[in-house]
């Protein structure tokens, strides 16, 4: 998407009428809809080869494949999301959730459930559409903590929904867990289509179907390599051929996009600096992230006469963990305070300072639940404030006509971040074991090694953050005027 493409836009002002107040929270619950899906069987994990009678390397993928369709989704839907229509495609997510959701429930068998978790993994892709809507329906007052809430959702609802899953994977058949999701997509769907209204902006043009095969090429073998390198060896021709095969792929797939009229990703926009930065600390962001949505439950449910671990419950261990929920929404209005006052690259910094102190503290902070209580809500403040800032960070550096897609990558970014933590830290764990009784068990070593590492990210990360070229205070609200007086009296267009 060159930015030498025209938009078909229509009165802004008008369309920021029709949804009124609801499009705030219809578009919040439908991302946080979404987002449980990436948590959802985390209380399981320790369970899932026995469920799935597969091995504890092929169990992981459960897991990952929905990291790595989000991934690749995206992308996919902003692009088409700036062609034919946010809230369709948004829909079109929403569809993904519930026949996903479907699949998962009514299968136990491995290769099904890996193909409604796909499913389920391609619905990431409503959360940039709707902060692109946001864009287009809201006004500048409102726009800045609405878009923090909607960027947030995607810790929101995993950080929620792990008690919720965890009180029915206990008492309940684990298969209740697809269909709630299932009835919570279908739910969200209906909000959707009585509540927001099709956004009016299009960035006419052809979806680039190679651009999209090749994208999704390469992920698929660089975290078939990170994934599978514990268990076929890190030197051995096949890790080694996946982390090749992913590089030359990603390679030549960059060339093509560079060469292509209208790409799948507009390369040039993702070169300007504040978008390169932005989503290269997105990546480090959602890798130290995703470590507190593995870590913190499982050393919970390890028995006391490990010596390390908690004993608590699922559904203990899920109530322990939703504090990262609970504050990710508290800090949103903050955030977008801080954000009008200090500027985005403010409050990203802040919330990198946050979740790194977190996990230091959290070399400590293993011997209780409340402890961990405590960990978990210090990774949402950080993470909820980093969130908030990086669509802030996105919109100010891109043209309104590619808010969708700029904001796909960058929750690509974020997801190729989470991917690999999963990857990585499920490995770490694998292979940092002790014995208990007939059983190997992630070690206390194990664990606080995950938080080195993603002390580690987070320091990348603020170095990361601190290049990002700064914004004024409040440009975004400033902006979003702008663009409402300029396409006033643009008139309507329409394609069939």
């Amino acid at each position: 998407m060159s930015s030498s493409r025209c938009a078909l836009t229509a009165p802004k002002s008008g369309a920021r009428t029709r949804g009124g107040t609801a499009v705030t929270p219809t578009l919040a619950f439908a991302g946080i809809a979404v987002s449980v899906t990436q948590t959802l069987m985390v209380p399981l994990l320790a369970h899932l080869p026995t469920l799935l009678n597969t091995s504890s390397s092929n169990a992981a993928w459960v897991i990952t494949v929905t990291l790595l369709a989000g991934a690749v989704a995206t992308p996919v839907l902003g692009r088409l999301g700036d062609m034919v229509g946010k809230r369709r495609m948004l829909l079109i997510a929403l569809s993904f959730l519930v026949v996903g959701s479907l699949i998962c429930g009514a299968e136990s068998a491995l290769v099904p459930m890996l193909i409604g978790r796909a499913l389920q993994g391609f619905a990431i892709g409503a959360i940039p559409l709707g902060i692109s809507i946001m864009r287009d329906e809201l006004p500048p007052e409102k726009l800045g903590s609405a878009m923090g809430l909607m960027s947030s959702s995607l810790g929101i609802g995993g950080a929620l929904g792990l008690p919720a899953s965890a009180l029915v994977a206990e008492h309940f058949n684990w298969h209740i867990l697809f269909f709630g999701a299932a009835a919570l997509g279908a739910l969200a769907i209906a909000l959707v289509v009585v509540f927001v209204p099709e956004s009016a902006v299009r960035t006419p043009g052809r979806f680039d179907f190679p651009g999209a095969i090749g994208l999704s090429a390469g992920l698929i073998a660089l975290l078939l390599g990170i994934s599978k390198g514990g268990d076929w060896g890190w030197g051995t021709g096949r890790t080694l051929g996946c982390f090749i095969g992913a590089l030359v792929i990603l390679v030549l797939w960059g060339v093509m996009e560079l060469r292509t009229a209208e790409p799948l990703v507009d390369l040039r926009t993702s070169a300007r600096l504040p978008v390169l930065l932005t989503n290269l600390a997105s990546i480090l962001v959602g890798f130290a992230l995703y470590a507190n949505q593995l870590v913190p439950i499982q050393l919970l449910q390890l028995p006391k006469s490990t010596g390390y671990g908690l004993g608590q419950s699922m559904v203990v261990a899920g109530l322990c963990v939703a504090p990262a929920g609970v504050m990710m929404m508290a800090v949103s209005p903050f955030g977008a305070r801080l954000i009008r006052k200090r500027g985005p690259k403010t409050a990203l910094m802040t919330g990198i300072v946050v979740l790194g102190l977190a996990y230091v503290f959290g070399l400590g902070l293993l011997h209780g639940p409340w402890q961990l209580a405590l960990l978990c809500a210090m990774v949402g403040c950080g993470t909820g404030l980093a969130y908030a800032a990086m669509p802030t960070l996105i919109i100010q550096a891109v043209p309104t006509s590619e808010t969708a897609a700029a904001n796909g990558l960058n929750t690509l970014m974020r997801s190729v971040g989470t991917s690999s933590s999963s990857a990585v830290i499920g490995m770490v764990l694998a292979h940092m074991t002790t014995q208990f009784g007939a059983v190997a068990v992630p070690s206390l070593a194990g664990f606080r090694t995950t938080f080195l590492i993603c002390c580690g990210a987070c320091i990348v990360a603020f170095l990361v953050a601190a290049a990002i070229p700064g914004f004024r205070p409040g440009s975004i609200l400033a902006d979003s005027s702008a663009d409402a007086e300029n396409t006033a009296d643009t008139p309507v267009l329409t394609r069939q």
